[in-house]
């Protein structure tokens, strides 16, 4: 036979998750939205290894038409 008080007894995670709900709530609307938004932007923003991947990617390229032209006409 289970005691009535165990069932009510909650686990610390469980605890810990309905503060941070009861924290979150207390924002207001607008500043929520302004988090959201931050967040997304930096999920979506480029970063410097993808602009120095673009960038060498030119710079091969145009290394390449260079090699090429220099070739064909020093022959």
């Amino acid at each position: 036979m289970g005691r009535k008080d165990a069932a009510t007894i909650k686990l610390p995670v469980d605890q810990y998750r309905k503060q941070i709900g009861k924290q979150d709530y207390k924002k207001t609307k607008p500043i929520l939205r302004a988090t959201k938004l931050k967040a997304e932007a930096k999920k979506t923003a480029i970063g410097i290894k993808e602009v120095g991947l673009v960038l060498a990617a030119i710079l091969a390229l145009l290394l390449a038409f260079y090699a090429f032209f220099y070739l064909r006409l020093t022959t």
